[in-house]
């Protein structure tokens, strides 16, 4: 290599290095979103349409409402040609339709003491109060849920039952209504609401007990056991029974007959709305004060 060539290597001017480009920085992080009741009601609803019971308690209660409507219808169709006078006086084809309903607030209160008491059988109950340590938005939330859940199943039950129990009373030649009469719809969105109340019961009662198996049970006894049991019961006890036991009292929302040992349907149905009333602010002091 001559002289000069490497004279003019060593006198070359250097390129100017070309500047990476500037990689973005990351905005500054902001205070921490506040969690609202919204919040709280989509995290409750994820809870519940992600529990199989849920799922399973929904489909039972439809079932029960269309599947018991119809066997009553046929059952009560077959009778009423064997029945006396004075029991066609008191034959109820409303009721008959609609006895799924006594099976499905069964199944809707133990849906709605699941919601809960399933936390505190996993003790995810813990990570909850931790994420939204405001109780109270916690209670609210589940009750939003439940009755999102309760209203239209309740609805769709009493309607099915509805229209199964009086086609098969219709077919057997037996007293039948339509959904005209009268009574018919206040059956149907009384009885709706009505599951509605037995859900939320069930809530409250899950709230209260925190047990699965306890609060099962309790709920087992209470509505299906003790009204059964109710015309055993010594006279008076018998009588009180029969007549103010919120699930029985309730239930002459969907009755046409009006029996005058027994309260009229709306004032049975206070006596049931009253019961749950009570049990959830029974509820919410116990949540909001008693340790996860």
């Amino acid at each position: 290599m001559s002289q000069d060539v490497a004279e003019t290597r060593r006198t070359r001017p250097k390129r100017p290095a070309v500047p990476r480009r500037e990689r973005r920085e990351a905005p500054a992080a902001g205070p921490p979103e506040r969690t609202t009741l919204g919040h709280s009601v989509r995290a409750e609803w994820i809870k519940l349409r992600t529990m199989r019971s849920a799922l399973y308690a929904v489909l039972a209660t439809l079932g029960a409402g269309a599947g018991l409507g119809t066997l009553g219808g046929s059952a009560a169709g077959e009778e009423y040609a064997a029945m006396s006078a004075a029991d066609r006086l008191t034959f109820d084809p409303l009721a008959t339709s609609l006895k799924g309903v006594v099976l499905g607030q069964l199944v809707l209160a133990l849906m709605g003491g699941l919601a809960i008491a399933s936390e505190y059988g996993s003790r995810t109950i813990v990570s909850t109060l931790t994420a939204v340590p405001r109780r109270g938005r916690v209670l609210v939330a589940k009750i939003v849920v439940v009755v999102a859940v309760a209203l239209p199943t309740g609805l769709l039950t009493t309607f099915g039952g509805l229209l199964a129990g009086q086609a098969s009373l219709e077919s057997s030649g037996a007293p039948h209504l339509a959904l005209g009469d009268e009574g018919t719809w206040r059956a149907v969105l009384g009885g709706g609401l009505h599951l509605v109340l037995a859900a939320v019961v069930g809530l409250a009662a899950g709230t209260l007990i925190r047990s699965t198996t306890a609060t099962v049970t309790t709920l087992f006894v209470c509505m299906a056991i003790v009204p059964a049991l109710a015309p055993a019961l010594p006279g008076v006890l018998a009588d009180w029974t029969e007549k103010y036991w919120p699930s029985s009292a309730g239930g002459q929302i969907l009755t046409a007959y009006r029996d005058p040992a027994l309260l009229d349907p709306w004032p049975g149905f206070a006596v049931m709305a009253a019961c749950a009333v009570l049990l959830l602010t029974a509820a919410l002091f116990t949540f909001r004060r008693r340790d996860a």
